[in-house]
Formats: structure tokens, sequence, C-alpha cells
């Protein structure tokens, strides 16, 4: 997974064919271990093909396999059009559950059913 998204984010920076010198470079700059195996194996696999394409094709499988979860991800892709207090109904709701655990006294002890 790291090589991937050590790919995806140099595609982000603009570099349209990002070799494994620039992955190496991605790795050393926030000191992960970089291995040279999975490196040669996932360029093998995407040598031919465009990353667009692979991410769809992708989806489509997920959506092959998806069991009823796919309603979450549609409300939050498609939430352009929403109103505004619609969408700070879940931020309020989590800064009352926040304000009621500080207001429990326990005398400093933990409780196991908090």
């Amino acid at each position: 997974m790291k090589v991937i998204a050590a790919f995806l984010l140099a595609k982000l920076a603009g570099n349209e064919k990002p070799t494994k010198d620039d992955l190496k470079s991605i790795f050393d700059s926030v000191g992960a271990e970089f291995d040279q195996t999975k490196t040669d194996l996932f360029f093998s696999l995407v040598k031919d093909h465009d990353v667009t394409e692979l991410i769809a094709a992708g989806r489509e499988k997920m959506g092959a396999l998806s069991s009823g979860g796919g309603a979450g991800v549609a409300m939050v892709a498609g939430g352009g059009g929403g109103d505004a207090a619609s969408a700070a109904e879940p931020e309020a709701e989590t800064k009352k559950v926040e304000e009621e655990k500080e207001d429990s006294d326990d005398g400093g002890m933990m409780s196991l059913f908090d």
C-alpha cells in the first residue's frame, strides 16, 4: 500500500510518469523503509496501464462486493447541494457528547462504563 500511495502522491504532484527513484525520494522524505522488491512488482504490474483506468476498474470490482454500505458514500460524495444547517447538526451533536463526558465526576477514577 505504501508503494501505491507514494506513486499516487507523485502523480498528484504533477509527475505524469513517476519512476522508482521518485518513489524512493518520497519514502526517504518521510523516513519510511523503501522496499525495492515491492516497488519492482508494482511497476511491472502497472507499466502498460493508465492509473485512472486501473482505479476505475478497481471501483467496479469493489462495487460488486458492496453489502449495502454504499449509501453513506453516496451521501458524502453528493453533499454539494445540501443546506448548511443539516451539515452542522452532526458537529453540534458531537460537541454535546463531549460536554457530557467533561461534566461527569468520577472522583479522578476512570470508569469502565463511561
